[in-house]
């Protein structure tokens, strides 16, 4: 089998391309390695002669269509994640997150029709939620730009199912995290800055009261659900939530987080920034029931032990991911 990662140097990517090795596959990462975007070459040390990297943008059809020849299946991960970014830019954010995916899947229909193609798209399409656990029946409301222009990427990829037959599938991602997340900035999930304040000797900043509950996926339990939703027809045409089997305040993951590990680690209540407090969602947790269904898929790894796991792996690797 042959596999396409687009955002292939970055956290899920990345970790994904070391499960696609093991298996025999044969792997080519797609990445910009724009800095915000989160691609690192750290992320792949010591499996650079297994797969093949090719530094290229998605927004460049040309480059695609090449890398496209007798692919089998495309893992595209590639996007523009920050929700602060994509109001103070988005026009950027609505070039990667809906033309870009745009062109990729006209390059998909052109060069490797048969391929299938599983598009990660995110919790934060629905907004605020009018009732939780959060189902795949509940409104699409997003609360910022990323949110738009995630759901038309998501609705490309299903119209190019039900209109030309590409195999396609959508998973709804929820706060995914592990060994090599970006760390440096909040541009891809809060846990990585956390960690990287605990690391640095400073308190972890947890906006507001604390008390928004949140649910989160261990990174492998992910790359799971993709390898999964890659192989199984009935999820073909379909958009289906991930989810944690725990929900926790953010508050008690900040407690849990400086209990791991770290001496004299410690969490402290901070304001919201206005620029975020605008676009939080509030209390947010995904009813994953299509997935268990669809792909026989539930997350297998304990937060704590989550939790731990990658405190340790940055532990280790802090000074490649700052």
């Amino acid at each position: 089998m042959k596999a396409l990662i687009t955002g292939g140097l970055g956290f899920i990517g990345s970790t994904l391309a070391r499960r696609l090795v093991a298996e025999e596959y044969s792997v080519i990462l797609v990445d910009s390695l724009i800095p915000q975007y989160g691609g690192n070459l750290f992320n792949i040390n010591g499996l650079e002669r297994k797969l093949i990297v090719n530094i290229s943008d998605i927004r460049d059809p040309f480059s695609i269509r090449h890398l496209l020849k007798d692919v089998h299946v495309v893992f595209n991960l590639a996007g523009q994640t920050s929700h602060v970014d994509s109001m103070t830019d988005p026009f950027t954010d609505l070039d990667i997150n809906a033309k870009a995916q745009l062109s990729l899947l006209e390059a998909v229909r052109d060069v490797c029709p048969d391929a299938v193609v599983v598009y990660a798209s995110t919790r934060q399409i629905y907004g605020r939620p009018n009732s939780l656990p959060v189902s795949e029946s509940h409104q699409i409301r997003p609360v910022d730009v990323n949110g738009v222009n995630k759901v038309a990427g998501e609705q490309y990829h299903l119209l190019y199912h039900d209109v030309y037959g590409l195999r396609t599938v959508c998973l709804r991602l929820t706060n995914t995290y592990g060994p090599r997340m970006r760390i440096k900035d909040a541009r891809q999930t809060f846990l990585g800055i956390w960690i990287h304040q605990l690391l640095s000797g400073k308190p972890i900043s947890v906006f507001g009261d604390g008390q928004q509950l949140r649910d989160f996926n261990f990174v492998d339990d992910v790359v799971d659900a993709l390898i999964l939703a890659s192989q199984s027809e009935s999820c073909y045409g379909k958009a289906i939530n991930l989810g944690g089997a725990e929900v926790v305040s953010l508050a008690e993951l900040a407690t849990r987080l400086c209990s791991i590990g770290i001496p004299n680690a410690a969490w402290q209540l901070v304001p919201f920034p206005p620029e975020r407090k605008a676009i939080d969602i509030g209390h947010y947790y995904s009813d994953y029931q299509l997935a268990k269904h669809l792909l026989q898929w539930e997350p297998v790894t304990n937060l704590n032990q989550g939790l731990r796991i990658t405190l340790d792996y940055f532990k280790n690797f802090h000074s490649h991911y700052i």
